[in-house]
């Protein structure tokens, strides 16, 4: 049986949003990218952001990175003393995809992204666009984070959505697992083209 979408929920960071600690992290490394790599996998790694992500605080965060790592005190504290420069363009092909679907008269658009509280206010300033969606769910104000099934049903509840008429598009295909568990149909994003296509195979008018 076909299912009729009627709303499209994007995440943020990679579909919509370029953000990467190398903008920052490979100057000081002087170019070398396996140093760089090596921190960023061992001392200020991915999981250690998620937490903030999910509302952990920033500052405490930092202080017991350092008290674990002294000796990389300074590195430690750039990542978010410079978290604006990790912040990088608009991936305009996805923008155009997501304009068109904010001006369709069928379809409501809301964002549902992993990011910290603290940092997200940074991107709304940056980007006049994040204020077309109707409604965006930050993780770090909610205390949860992708690919966990209570902030897809917080997705839900808040915004009235019938997760049967739901997409959503995120490039973390954990998190694409995580939606489809809740009843929200998943797209993984791997560029705009793709993206359009996928929609347009669901039956979304592009």
């Amino acid at each position: 049986m076909t299912r009729d979408f009627s709303t499209i929920i994007f995440d943020l960071g990679g579909v919509l949003i370029d953000w990467n600690p190398e903008y920052v992290y490979l100057k000081e490394f002087r170019g070398d990218r396996d140093k760089m790599n090596w921190f960023l996998n061992e001392i200020c790694a991915w999981e250690w952001n998620a937490n903030q992500d999910a509302g952990y605080p920033l500052a405490k965060a930092t202080e017991e990175r350092v008290a674990m790592f002294p000796q990389y005190e300074e590195l430690i504290r750039m990542y978010y003393g410079r978290w604006e420069e990790m912040l990088g363009f608009t991936h305009d092909d996805t923008l155009k995809i997501l304009e068109h679907l904010v001006n369709h008269p069928d379809y409501r658009v809301l964002a549902l992204t992993n990011w910290s509280g603290e940092t997200f206010p940074k991107a709304i300033a940056k980007f006049d666009w994040l204020q077309w969606f109707e409604g965006i769910l930050v993780s770090g104000d909610e205390g949860m984070r992708k690919p966990f099934r209570d902030i897809y049903e917080l997705m839900l509840s808040r915004y009235n959505i019938n997760a049967s008429e739901a997409v959503f598009i995120d490039d973390s295909i954990k998190n694409v697992d995580g939606c489809e568990v809740v009843g929200i149909k998943g797209i993984h994003f791997t560029g705009a083209q793709d993206l359009r296509k996928s929609l347009e195979d669901l039956g979304i008018r592009m």
